[in-house]
Order: C-alpha cells, then structure tokens, then sequence
C-alpha cells in the first residue's frame, strides 16, 4: 500500500490487480479470462456487498456462477481474473438465492474485518457498477449506451451521435488546517450533513475551473471564514461513495478567526494536540476509520507534544 510520508494507510488504496487497461478493449481477450477456472466474481446488490457467515463476509464466487453478460472486469492479481457483478436488477431475496448469499452489507461498515486489498476491490466494484447503473443512456441525445471495453466504457448506440461514456469521477479537496503560531492547533468542524457528528476536517467538491489548491482556498473561506497563507499536498484516496476521490492537503491560516457558514458548516473550533487527543479518547471519534481524514489526524498528532 502506497502512502505519503508520515501518513498512514488508507483506506480503499493499493489495488493490487492488474487492471488489463491495454487489452481490455478485446473482446476475445475478456471472453477467455470470465471462462479460466480461476476466474472469480464479487457480487453487488444495489452497492451493497453480498456476504454470507456470521460476521458477514463479502462473498466470492466461480465466474461461472455468474451470467457472462453482467460481468465487469477489474482485474487480475496472482493469476486470478477478477470480476464484479451487478444483481441490482433482482430483488434482495433473488439476488442472495443467486448466488448463495446470507444477507447484505455496506462496505464501510464491513471495512474494519476486511484485508487493506480486498477493501480496495470492493470499493472500485462498487464505484464502477455505480457509475454502469446511471450511464444506461447517452447524455447528449438521449440514445441508449452500451457496455464495451470490459465494463470500463460505454457507447451511444445512436450511430449520428456514437459519444464515448467513461467512469466519472469527482475530484474533493479535505483540507487539515493548522496555526502558524504556536502552540500548533488544528481547526475541526461540526458538519450538518455528518452521519457520525462530532468534529471533523473541512472537505469540499472541486468547482469546474478551479485547480486543486485554489478549491481548499475556496472552501476553508466560504465555510469558516479563515484566509489561508499556504497550502500543501499530502495525499489520496479513492472515495467510490458514490464517485469521488478525496485529495488531502495541510495549510496554514493566516488569519484565526473563525466565522462559519451556517449552512453546511454548524461549529468549528481549533484543537491542540492534547485537547484532540482528549476528544477523541473521550468521543472514540477520529475522522471515518476508513477515510484519509484519520490518517492525517493521526499524523498530525503524532508529530510532537504540545501543551493544551
């Protein structure tokens, strides 16, 4: 697994499988991996993995289970063709009766048991057969589009129109902002729309125009108020929930006055390294375990002891 230095793993990176990209476009090729022995499938379910066994595992099974037709190639590692399914068009009950599941589970959820490679499969099966279920027509002229390439494509069927459709993606900055004076604190916020509550980084989408580093200048402006005097890389994630990458930055304030939006943002208060350490002993919250914001948090803390 890949990792900026000092940054911990993260979630849902270090795919390794061969993703094939320079020959999956061969049909003859696609069709002579679904039919090796080897060959395996994971299932979904309306972006729910299929999982049998108490605790859930997400299942794993013989392409040749699977309807050649419903499969998209991911890749290959050790040998081994990888695939995912789709079964989002049967109901839950027929879906688990296909392939001999137990029940359904989110990803995120199953995150903490599963290998750092399996989870990284996962969440790009879930991304790609995603994007497959709102990309069925054309969005130029309406026509429909099918599958080509392995899954890794769609076309418009409309031969005056013939418009390529590949895998969107929608690139957001998450940004840890710290003092420049000291002690070093680091600036949290209370989200509206979090699911977990407490605090977090400040994150946001990419604006058409607008490069990485001006979108976290943006961002940290409109919801707290506070003006940045530098801005710096730190790292990535792939974010397939439903279509996103999160790219990590670390700046600086230049101003520590704190005025928020009201709207998306409800609270944002600035943490040394003890009071973050206190909240999250307290709260059991550091960022999403499985998102790039614990990482970052937890490199921070780790960077020296600061007086609260």
């Amino acid at each position: 697994m890949i990792t900026a230095p000092g940054l911990a793993p993260v979630g849902y990176t270090g795919l390794g499988l061969d993703r094939g990209g320079d020959q999956r476009a061969d049909p003859s090729w696609v069709a002579g991996l679904a039919a090796d022995p080897r060959a395996v499938v994971r299932p979904l379910w309306r972006d729910q993995c299929l999982t049998a066994g108490e605790p859930p595992v997400p299942l794993v099974v013989p392409a040749e289970r699977v309807d050649p037709e419903d499969l998209v190639f991911l890749g290959s590692g050790d040998g081994v063709p990888t695939f995912a399914a789709d079964l989002s068009d049967l109901s839950r009950d027929e879906a688990l009766e296909r392939v001999g599941a137990d029940g359904t589970a989110d990803i995120r959820a199953l995150f903490a048991g599963l290998p750092a490679g399996e989870a990284a499969t996962l969440a790009y099966a879930r991304g790609l057969l995603f994007w497959h279920r709102r990309q069925r027509f054309c969005g130029c002229c309406g026509s429909a589009a099918e599958r080509r390439n392995a899954g890794h494509l769609r076309v418009c069927t409309n031969p005056d129109c013939g418009t390529l459709l590949f895998p969107r993606i929608e690139p957001a900055v998450i940004t840890l902002v710290e003092t420049a004076t000291e002690p070093r604190r680091c600036l949290l916020a209370r989200h509206r729309a979090s699911k977990l509550g407490g605090y977090s980084m400040l994150a946001g989408f990419v604006e058409i125009g607008e490069s990485l580093e001006d979108a976290v200048h943006r961002e940290i402006l409109e919801e707290v108020g506070v003006p940045l005097r530098t801005v710096g890389y730190v790292g990535s994630q792939p974010w397939p929930f439903p279509a996103g990458i999160m790219i990590g930055f670390r700046a600086t304030a230049a101003d520590e006055s704190v005025s928020v939006d009201g709207t998306e943002i409800l609270e944002a208060r600035w943490f040394t390294r003890g009071e973050l350490r206190d909240y999250a002993e307290s709260t059991g919250r550091l960022g999403r375990p499985d998102s790039i914001d614990r990482a970052m948090l937890t490199a921070w803390l780790a960077e020296g002891e600061e007086t609260p």
